[in-house]
């Protein structure tokens, strides 16, 4: 059985990069571009609630907490507790004619669901990735058309 799992992809935007971190920094604006974002809601300043759902058509709750916002660097984290648990985060970095988003992600499964899946040998794991790259996939192309607007 997969006890944690690791996650990360790489965008490249046409948009600079601090307004691209602006955007990612503001929590509340993802269900405003992000499609499998189905639900936030603020708790404070630090923590927020979020539901998410991707091809797998089965929700998973998070609450996640800031940890680090270090816009000098273009860094943002937060820890992930709920049906997942770790820590997530985004590094952002100018480029010529724009710049470059890294999202890196370090959890283990607790959705019961989930983690049945991840039980199947070699099938489970490629199941949750596809589900993980959609989810991406959506997050990129509606954070273009977010800036773009």
């Amino acid at each position: 059985m997969i006890s944690r799992l690791a996650f990360t992809d790489a965008w490249e935007m046409e948009h600079p990069a601090d307004e691209v971190l602006r955007v990612l920094a503001d929590v509340d604006s993802y269900i405003r571009w992000w499609p499998q974002i189905k639900e936030i809601e603020r708790v404070d300043a630090e923590h927020g609630q979020l539901r998410v759902c991707s091809r797998i058509p089965i929700s998973l709750r998070m609450t996640i907490t800031r940890e680090a916002e270090l816009p000098e660097i273009g860094l943002l984290r937060v820890r992930v507790q709920g049906d997942l648990r770790g820590w997530s985060q985004w590094h952002v970095a100018a480029v010529p004619g724009g710049c470059r988003v890294a999202y890196t992600q370090e959890v283990s499964i607790a959705h019961p669901f989930f983690k049945l899946v991840a039980a199947v040998p070699l099938i489970g794991v490629r199941v949750i990735r596809a589900n993980h790259d959609a989810m991406m996939r959506g997050g990129q192309q509606g954070l273009g058309e977010y800036l773009a607007a």
